[in-house]
Formats: C-alpha cells, structure tokens, sequence
C-alpha cells in the first residue's frame, strides 16, 4: 500500500475515542458496561429546531449553503451575540462551520506557520493540541492546577509565552475540569495578554450555557474590548441544545480573520448543511427555557457524582463551576492492586482496570494533559450516574 502522510504520526487517536472503543467491545461480550466518556447530552434536540429543518427543505432550501453561512442564521448568531455577551459582530465577522471544531481547526490553519506555538492551558480538551499540530505548529502547555481550581493564573501565563506563541487558547467552562472564570479572571488574563499585542486569542465557549449555582458566565471579548482585533470568540449549539449531530457552529471575530477561515473552509468542506443551519437559527432564536431545564438536571447531575466519588477511597473530586464532566484525582489509589490482582501505578492503570473489573468506562488523565486524574461525563441519566458510582466505591474499597 502507498505511504500515508508522516503528519499523521503527530495525531494519534483521541483517548476518548479509545476508551469508547475498548467500552464498546466490552458491552458487544455481554457486558453491562457504564460509559461515562463522552461528553454528549443525553437531551433530544428542541422540537421547533427540528420542525425548522424540515420546513426548509420542504421550501427547497437543500442546494450548496454560502461558505460563511446563511444570511439568516448569522444573524440569529448577531442577535445571540448581542443578547447574551453584549457584542456587536457585523456579517464579515461571522463564520459558520461544521460544529465548533472546525472552527478551531480553520483558525488554525488560516494562522499558523511551521514553528508556531498554540498555548494551551492545561487540563485541557485534547482536540486542540491535535488540531495545533495538524495545522503545522506546536503545542506548548500552561499547568493549572487543581489548588488553583483548574483555572489559568496570570503570572504562570506571562512566564509561558515565548516570541513563538500565536495563540492564547482558553476554554470555559472547560474540558475536562468544569472550571469557570469570572470577568476580574478574564481581566487578570487580558492585562498580560496587551503586552503581547502579536498573540491571537481564541475563546471556545462551547459550554457557555452550562454554569451553575449563580455563576455569571463572561467571555474574553466582552470583558476586553480593546482586544477584539485579536479575539476569536467560538460556540455552536451542540452542547446548550443538545444538536452535537446537526454539526454547526461558528466563530466571531475580526474580518480578515473571518476571511481567512471561511478560504479555509471553502477549499475543504465547503458551506454548512442547509436544513441544518435553519435548524440552528431556530435554537438560538426561539424559546430559551428547556436550557435552564437542562442546566438544573446537569447541576443535580453533577452534586450527585461529586457526592458519590468523594465517598470513595482514594478519590478526591472538585465541585466544578460549569460543564457536564468531573475531574477527580485518583492519587490516593495508586500503588494499590485491584481485587482482580492488577496493580495500579498510573491514572490510565486504573481507568483500565475499573472498566475490565467493575464496568464503568472513564478517560485517564493524560489525554487532558494532567495526572493522575480521570474525566467522568455526567451526560447520563441519573440512574446510571448513581449505579456508576456504586461500583467506583465497590471498586476503591476492594484495593489493597
């Protein structure tokens, strides 16, 4: 067979697709495997949003879509901008894409030169450092760690950049931890960032919706005004309207930005499914209130899955801000030997080993960059979520 790319050897599988896999032949033998890997709601999408697609086909609305978008659902995306962030965006600083990663991917590689450096605070989602390295640049890291509520400090910001960085990437609420920052957070951010008037910032506040107990959600863009020439600001509707499979999303930014990535797209995927972006228009404009819904079920969600590993041995799990994953560090296990006689030396041993002994699937820490921990999605009904939890504890109190 002819050779493939040597790029592919920078971006390997995705431990969350691995994980998932080795979930999926464990329930194809007749195991009754929990999978808590994913990070999908387990809500339908909104009736009108899927009634909205339907209708535009029926109009005929299923030719080739404009590379940016449609006219209409970019500017139910200016309106949701305004309405929920306070910010303005005129069309040319609009781009719709297939799901908020292809948006990450496009800015990607409409920006960045062989030598460039994405900085990642980490934990992180581990799409990111992928899309960096397929785009030809490289992908430096900032720790944050859990006494620091997983959240990135301004001083450890300002001694990571190098002359090589091109771009500040920050997620909140974040994958994995489900940190949130506030805008004085945001503020301490961009104050380092204006001495660094060449770095772009991307802001994927793709869980914007999903905060809890009073949090006040603040994007960079909004909190700094003077930075916008330099900030893309990234969201879709996958996650607040539970439409991961209707695949939009889109970008706010500046114009020749925007430019650049919609090229990008032109040349790969071309324009969005049409029905699929009335679908979208009909989310972000129509009724609003199944999303407080689902953030009251995801904040039960999450106080019961907390709750649950903080009452086993060994575990210890932060109360996150925002998102539908906990993050919960495994240290107290390790150099321990399961019931089944594995011993446990690392984060991925033990996510192993609780799949193949007591069924419930989790993704290990070093695929978000930080260790010895693993990201447990809440996305699941909370029958499931109590049973998984059962068996962590059953599985913590047998090791010896």
């Amino acid at each position: 067979m002819p050779a493939l790319a040597r790029r592919l050897d920078r971006v390997p599988v995705a431990a969350t697709i691995q994980m998932t896999v080795l979930a999926r032949s464990l329930r194809a033998a007749g195991h009754d495997v929990i999978s808590l890997t994913i990070g999908e709601p387990d809500f339908a999408s909104p009736p009108h949003a899927i009634a909205a697609a339907h209708e535009a086909a029926l109009r005929g609305e299923t030719k080739y879509a404009p590379h940016d978008g449609t006219p209409a659902l970019k500017d139910a995306i200016r309106r949701k901008f305004l309405r929920d962030n306070g910010l303005d965006f005129a069309p040319d600083q609009i781009a719709v894409t297939n799901g908020g990663k292809q948006s990450i991917f496009n800015a990607f590689m409409a920006t960045i030169d062989p030598g460039d450096e994405v900085l990642i605070p980490a934990p992180y989602w581990g799409a990111y450092a992928l899309m960096a390295r397929f785009a030809g640049g490289e992908a430096t890291y900032v720790s944050c760690p859990q006494n620091a509520g997983f959240k990135l400090q301004p001083e450890a910001l300002a001694a990571a950049i190098t002359p090589r960085t091109k771009w500040l990437l920050l997620n909140f609420p974040n994958n994995p931890t489900g940190a949130a920052a506030s805008a004085d957070e945001l503020a301490a951010i961009a104050e380092v960032m204006r001495r660094h008037p060449d770095v772009w910032i991307m802001s994927d506040d793709m869980y914007e919706h999903l905060v809890f107990d009073g949090f006040r959600f603040a994007t960079m863009a909004q909190v700094a005004p003077d930075l916008r020439d330099r900030t893309l600001t990234i969201n879709g509707v996958s996650k607040t309207y539970a439409m991961t499979g209707w695949r939009i999303g889109y970008a706010g930014g500046p114009a020749p930005l925007i430019r650049a990535m919609v090229n990008v797209q032109g040349q790969a995927t071309s324009g969005v499914s049409m029905p699929g972006q009335a679908a979208a228009a009909a989310a972000l404009d129509g009724p609003q209130e199944q999303v407080a819904v689902q953030r009251e079920v995801y904040r039960r969600r999450r106080d019961l899955v907390v709750d649950g590993l903080n009452a086993c041995p060994g575990i210890h799990c932060h109360r996150p801000e925002g998102a539908f994953y906990v993050f919960p560090s495994v240290a107290g296990c390790l150099g321990r030997t399961t019931a089944g006689g594995r011993r446990i030396d690392t984060d991925e041993d033990f996510a192993l080993a609780l799949l193949e002994e007591a069924h419930v699937a989790t993704v290990a820490g070093p695929g978000f960059g930080m260790s010895p921990y693993v990201r447990i999605s809440t996305a699941t009904g909370d029958a499931l979520l109590a049973e998984a939890c059962r068996r962590i504890r059953a599985f913590c109190e047998g090791l010896r």
